[in-house]
């Protein structure tokens, strides 16, 4: 806390300024793209190799792991929009992305079928 003019100031410090970290399966493509990404000028380690955090530091800096829900989804069912500027459109599945975690989907407007592209989230299988 800083005092200035006799009031105290809560001022918020960065915990590792300049400092990125990534979650990645080392292996020569990720290397190699990491290490050759703008701005990238090193890692935290002997020798430049980097040093994988324990399981208790990185809880320790507050960091969660964030399990995503599979989906029950399958070409051609029908779903309706939940949310987004298509929300409480029912629509047919035409293409499922599970890396990206996408839909597409074919969304009758105005008389037409129109392919969109929605998150998982957005989605309600009917």
């Amino acid at each position: 806390m800083d005092s200035k003019g006799g009031k105290k100031k809560l001022k918020e410090r960065k915990l590792f300024p300049g400092y990125v970290l990534v979650k990645m399966i080392i292996n020569d493509e990720s290397w190699y793209l990491v290490r050759n990404t703008r701005g990238v000028t090193g890692f935290v380690g002997p020798g430049s190799k980097p040093v994988p955090l324990t399981d208790a530091e990185v809880k320790a800096l507050g960091v969660q792991e964030t399990i995503l829900p599979d989906i029950d989804l399958k070409v051609k069912d029908v779903v309706k929009v939940c949310s987004g500027p298509f929300e409480n459109f029912m629509g047919t599945v035409d293409n499922l992305n599970m890396e990206k975690r996408k839909v597409k989907v074919f969304v009758s407007m105005f008389g037409r079928e129109t392919l969109v592209e929605l998150d998982f989230d957005q989605v309600e299988k009917l």
